[in-house]
């Protein structure tokens, strides 16, 4: 049941990051119009067409040559719409970032326009084959108006097209177009926790069990990157069996065929610490009902796990709210370096950072354990906060040295995303963030006018995040005791 529940999910992915599929749903529907037409021309009295000459008088030579060159001219802008869509992927993978390529190829509009010329074409070459000068003549005239109106389109089309490409190729189109697809992601994931948050701090013995327990390994049947994994079904997996399930690759990790995909330990009353012989034991007593032999019921469990996670050759947003930051980020860098040295582009980037980490900070994001009927179930890595905005601000802080520009914006942006969170937790990394520029703004800007203004930034930015001694904070003198508590905290929490 669970691969089936989840083969619509894997086929729609695979046809929604195909560049076939909806340029083949366009010539067929277009091949079917002619069809019809032609046919429809047969059930119209001739005297109705002949009432309008102009529109349904062309003779069999004519609208033969007419259709000849309506498909003649769509192959050819249908190759050099693809020639165009192939420069464009190339500018944009060497320009910005290879991991945006995946975004062009989601482009449903570039894949209708191809879909339409080729179509066109595909309906020339049906009407001209029922067209006959010999014999019994017969030129289905509607079909062949309606190529001239679908000429006339694809003139539309083309120019609509142009227009599409121009817009997509600048910065912040595709920055954008990479936060929206993020900020639906933290919608989606934010907070929608999966069965019922189980409280972690209120059962210590449970905590001693799990951290001493050896758990019995599901091994992975394929390799790739973990694009989805269906949490609900997983909860449900290890309610059946009886055990609590522990996810060891997450939306985002790249899992090799053969590691723990998952593992599973069983929890009894005397609450004793299990080896993993002794889980596997367990594992096959409750599958009495199961195949024969241990290693049956192992493959079992195997597919059943297996069936519930889409691993892909690359990392997608859906689950991965990481992997749409680090799209941002790699186009900030890309502007950072010293080959392009844009530093705008690297500030749009910021922005829209800010409003990534912003909708994330007003968001729970919930704890690492999953129950059903007050047992533990399932405990799952989650992303947190502080995670994704060192994600999100380390790299570019790091390669924005001497920058006075970029600097001022990562403490415009922190100070912004501190607005949407009181969490002491989320506060605190985010002063951390700003007592990191500030070192960075110290060692590497020399002019005291920029100095300055990073000085009176920096300041702003510490009292807003509520820091009580951020209005003492002078350049290059030593950052207030509650910011250098706060930075050694996090270091040593890192390590």
């Amino acid at each position: 049941m669970e691969m089936l529940k989840n083969l619509p999910i894997r086929i729609w992915d695979a046809l929604r990051s195909s560049l076939w599929f909806v340029p083949a749903l366009i010539v067929s529907a277009m091949v079917v119009l002619a069809v019809v037409l032609v046919y429809a021309n047969g059930t119209v009295d001739e005297e109705v067409l002949g009432r309008f000459p102009r529109l349904f008088g062309a003779g069999a030579e004519g609208s033969r040559g007419l259709l000849t060159a309506v498909a003649s001219s769509m192959i050819s802008v249908a190759g050099v719409t693809f020639s165009i869509t192939i420069v464009v992927l190339s500018l944009a993978s060497n320009q910005y970032s290879p991991r945006i390529l995946r975004n062009f190829l989601r482009d449903r509009f570039n894949q209708s326009v191809l879909g339409i010329f080729l179509g066109i074409y595909a309906y020339c070459l049906i009407v001209v084959r029922t067209i006959r000068a010999d014999g019994d003549p017969f030129v289905p005239s509607l079909a062949v108006l309606g190529g001239v109106v679908l000429a006339l389109f694809g003139v539309g089309v083309l120019i609509a097209f142009i227009h599409h490409i121009i817009a997509s190729i600048q910065a912040g189109q595709i920055i954008s177009e990479a936060a929206s697809e993020t900020l639906g992601a933290i919608d989606h994931l934010f907070p929608e926790p999966i069965g019922d948050p189980f409280p972690e701090g209120e059962d210590p013995g449970l905590s001693r069990f799990l951290g001493q327990t050896a758990w019995l390994p599901i091994p992975a049947r394929r390799s790739g990157y973990v694009c989805r994994v269906d949490g609900e079904a997983l909860l449900g997996l290890a309610e059946r069996v009886g055990a609590v399930a522990r996810v060891e690759y997450a939306p985002g990790d790249f899992c090799v065929e053969g590691m723990p995909l998952v593992s599973l330990a069983f929890v009894p009353e005397a609450r004793a610490p299990l080896s993993e012989a002794e889980n596997r034991r367990e594992l096959f007593r409750r599958l009495e009902d199961g195949p024969r032999g241990d290693e049956a019921k192992v493959d079992l469990v195997a597919g059943k796990v297996d069936a519930l996670y889409i691993l892909g050759k690359n990392r997608t947003v859906g689950q991965d709210v990481g992997f749409g930051i680090q799209q941002v980020v790699d186009v900030a860098l890309k502007a950072l370096s010293p080959g392009i040295n844009e530093t705008t582009t690297a500030i749009s980037c910021i922005h829209y950072l800010a409003v990534i980490l912003s909708r994330l900070a007003s968001r729970k994001v919930g704890t690492r354990g999953r129950a059903s009927d007050g047992k533990l179930r399932v405990i799952a890595e989650r992303p947190s906060f502080e995670g994704l905005l060192d994600q999100a601000f380390d790299e570019i802080r790091r390669n924005a040295e001497g920058n006075v520009s970029v600097l001022d914006e990562l403490l415009v942006a922190l100070g912004t995303i501190g607005t949407f969170s009181r969490d002491a937790d989320r506060r605190r990394a985010l002063r951390r963030h700003v007592v990191e520029i500030a070192a960075v703004a110290d060692r590497s800007v020399a002019a005291p006018s920029d100095r300055g203004g990073l000085e009176a930034r920096i300041r702003r930015a510490l009292v807003a995040l509520g820091d009580p001694d951020g209005g003492d904070w002078s350049m290059g003198g030593e950052p207030p005791r509650h910011a250098q508590d706060q930075g050694a905290g996090a270091l040593a929490g890192r390590g």
